[in-house]
């Protein structure tokens, strides 16, 4: 993994001795532009963004403790990347590029400055690796716990954008990477949670061993903008996308209600990686299940016309998993037994009561 799983500060920095603006100076002051199309990033009322030309795509995610994260197993930095790149994912998922993004933070009074920092750490890695600029933000106190709030500014040619609703019957379903990774790497590390606090006492060491895929795939996920470039190197524009953060059942079941169309999917299909599979089979689960109705995975689940099948096997990384339908045929999951089984939006959903 690119970050160490703890992190722990020797030194600490009471926030309140550098004040809101002493703070956002101190968390800004290296960031340098690097998109033609910033005009003005951090430092005044509003950024300044001239995107002549282009469509200009904004998405917002707003991330709160003991709801989106658990900092008893997320380290700062790995979250602060994880917080940045998840935006940067639904950019990609309409074909878009993201530029820029806008920090906003709720902080706990139990953090310092040096907690942000590595926060920050994070955010900035990640806006480096994707060439994305950060141009301002918001900061304020929180009394439920740490409050992330980014919103991504990205932009797309008007003939390349996709939406969700453009998907038609005989379409091709395809996914990027595998799927439910990222849920069992949470359920590892919540298993690992709940033995430390059974014995907090005996000098607990978590065991990640083996594991460290699945754990990258939730506490460091990536946005697949390998996917979109190779897309567009091979003139491919999908009919409809979106980026699996719900699970494939619930995303694409998205893709169905707003293009008004079935769906078929293959059980055998769905792409599953090894320490998924073996993790799985620990907590005694079934895998599929995981791969539906997980989410966090942040692959590309898209559309193409029949026609072009062969020319998408030139394109790798990505999976065949399905086929669009007409909207009176439903939308159903075909078993390695054959089973047809309708599709439910299981997934990931934040306001429903617990």
């Amino acid at each position: 993994m690119a970050f160490p799983v703890f992190l722990y500060h020797m030194k600490r920095t009471e926030i309140a001795t550098l004040g809101e603006f002493g703070l956002i100076d101190h968390l800004t002051k290296d960031i340098k532009t690097k998109q033609e199309t910033t005009v003005k990033g951090v430092g005044d009322d509003a950024a300044i963004v001239d995107n002549a030309g282009k469509r200009t795509l904004i998405t917002t995610d707003l991330l709160l403790e003991g709801i989106h994260f658990d900092l008893i197993y997320t380290p700062l930095k790995h979250l602060g990347y994880k917080a940045a790149v998840v935006n940067f994912s639904d950019i990609y998922a309409m074909n878009g590029k993201p530029q820029q993004i806008t920090i906003s933070l709720g902080i706990a009074k139990r953090m310092s400055v040096e907690d942000l920092e590595e926060f920050y750490s994070g955010v900035k890695t990640a806006c480096e690796i994707y060439g994305v600029d950060i141009i301002g933000g918001d900061t304020t106190s929180s009394l439920t716990g740490f409050t992330i709030s980014i919103t991504c500014i990205g932009t797309a040619d008007d003939d390349k954008i996709v939406y969700r609703y453009g998907a038609k019957d005989t379409d091709l379903i395809f996914v990027s990477g595998d799927l439910g990774a990222s849920y069992m790497g949470l359920q590892l590390l919540e298993r690992e949670k709940s033995v430390f606090a059974s014995n907090p006492d005996k000098g607990f060491q978590p065991d990640f061993g083996g594991r460290e895929y699945i754990l990258e795939r939730q506490l460091k996920p990536e946005a697949r903008k390998d996917i979109v470039e190779l897309l567009a190197e091979n003139g491919i524009v999908p009919t409809s996308m979106i980026d699996i953060s719900d699970g494939l059942s619930s995303d694409l079941l998205h893709i169905c209600k707003q293009s008004n169309v079935g769906c078929q999917l293959f059980e055998e299909r769905i792409p599953i990686d090894y320490q998924t599979a073996a993790m799985a089979e620990t907590f005694n689960m079934n895998v599929t299940t995981a791969a539906l109705n997980g989410g966090e995975d942040y692959e590309l689940l898209f559309t193409v016309p029949l026609t072009l099948h062969e020319k998408m096997k030139d394109i790798t990384g990505i999976h065949l998993v399905g086929h669009i339908t007409k909207p009176e045929n439903g939308c159903y999951m075909i078993t390695r037994d054959g089973v047809e089984i309708e599709l439910k939006a299981q997934g990931w959903n934040p306001i429903a009561e617990k």
